[in-house]
């Protein structure tokens, strides 16, 4: 087997000469005498029959095949010094890295506080956020390739070992842009008069299961997009109309750049969640969700 004269602790060794700038204040610092530094560089030396230092004036100067060896060797160092981390963490039933989907329809500015809360309670804590859309948003948990799934929406699957627990619901209006024609109709829309008109929509992101379809006009042409946010950029820019969640758009409708248009149907309310796997007991994922719940539930 073949054995590396590159160790762990010559790396660090390596790292503390060039910090400190001497083997003397590298020995001070580490706890040992400088001859014991010494051996340890000339042993590497010899073993990759390279020149690792030379002296500059007090100064100990790591040459280039030193400096590449030391920059290299650092990513060693902070990657044992992460595993050790993660390793600790595990042992005390913490996960080192939790994965979370949040839906297209929900705000992720919203979850950035909560988000930021967690990791300086969990520094060592790594978080992996993705965006899905409808039913690729229950599918990403449903498949293993999220721990935590923010602002779900309905239906949820009938589904063994999902839990949940609502976060309240996210109402969706039509609109359109300041100045299109829709926007001058004074009584009630008929859904049948926006065939007439582009509509933008979202594409279902499930990968596997049959996609979902949510507040399509069918006879209209369409214009697809992947997310909720540039759903609502195609309509700033003039390219469709379309429903959206109140949510994202309050600011456009505010500024007037967004007019929202009655339409003579029932509105479109539609309940979201938050929800997890029921076998995952890690102690990080419980807390997040603590969090979020505190944070997001109305």
């Amino acid at each position: 087997m073949y054995k590396s004269p590159i160790t762990i602790e010559a790396l660090q060794v390596l790292d503390t000469i060039d910090r400190r700038g001497s083997f003397a204040a590298a020995a001070e610092q580490l706890n040992k005498v400088p001859s014991a530094l010494s051996y340890i560089v000339q042993k590497l030396e010899e073993q990759l029959a390279v020149t690792l230092f030379v002296r500059q004036g007090r100064r100990s100067v790591l040459t280039p095949a030193g400096r590449h060896l030391l920059d290299e060797g650092r990513k060693v160092l902070s990657a044992v010094s992460k595993l050790t981390e993660q390793t600790q963490t595990i042992s005390h039933g913490w996960e080192p890295k939790i994965n979370i989907t949040f839906d297209s329809l929900f705000d992720m500015q919203l979850l950035l506080k909560p988000l930021a809360l967690f990791l300086n309670e969990h520094p060592n804590i790594e978080v992996d956020m993705n965006e899905e859309v409808m039913h690729g948003s229950w599918e990403a948990l449903i498949e293993d390739r999220t721990d935590l799934l923010i602002a779900a929406p309905d239906p949820i699957p009938q589904q063994q070992g999902i839990s949940v627990t609502a976060l309240g619901n996210l109402q969706k209006i039509f609109v359109v842009l300041k100045g299109h024609e829709l926007a001058s109709f004074t009584a009630p829309v008929c859904k049948s008069e926006i065939d007439n008109y582009r509509t933008v929509v979202v594409h279902d992101s499930a990968r596997t299961a049959v996609p979902w379809s949510n507040n399509i006009i069918e006879l209209s042409r369409h214009f697809y997009v992947s997310s909720v946010e540039h759903k609502i950029q195609a309509i700033i820019a003039g390219i469709g109309v379309g429903y959206l969640p109140i949510i994202r758009i309050q600011s456009h409708l505010d500024s007037g750049a967004l007019v929202a248009i009655d339409l003579d149907e029932g509105e479109h309310i539609s309940g979201i969640y938050l929800a997890w796997k029921t076998v995952n007991k890690g102690k990080g994922l419980k807390r997040l969700r603590e969090i979020m719940q505190q944070h997001l539930s109305n």
